[in-house]
């Protein structure tokens, strides 16, 4: 096996930060999404049939969220899936 190369570690970081960023915008557009309709975040977890904590996580952008999360979410809060989208 070859050690990496500069150029594949600098992918390797730059993705990472793409990543991270999108995670951020979803979690602020959830939580936007949220406090429009009124309900808290343990509310809202409660609604989904998810955890407050993860709810939380996802708002601070800290969990790669599923898809079958992001809709039980949007289910949850009466929008479309796509207005949680960054």
């Amino acid at each position: 096996m070859q050690p990496p190369t500069v150029e594949s570690t600098v992918f390797y970081v730059m993705e990472a930060r793409r990543l991270s960023n999108i995670l951020i915008r979803f979690g602020a557009k959830l939580r936007e999404a949220r406090k429009e309709s009124g309900v808290s975040q343990e509310k809202l977890a409660d609604l989904a049939g998810l955890h407050r904590t993860y709810v939380s996580s996802v708002e601070r952008g800290e969990r790669n969220i599923s898809l079958l999360n992001i809709e039980k979410l949007a289910k949850a809060l009466g929008v479309p899936p796509a207005k949680l989208m960054p």
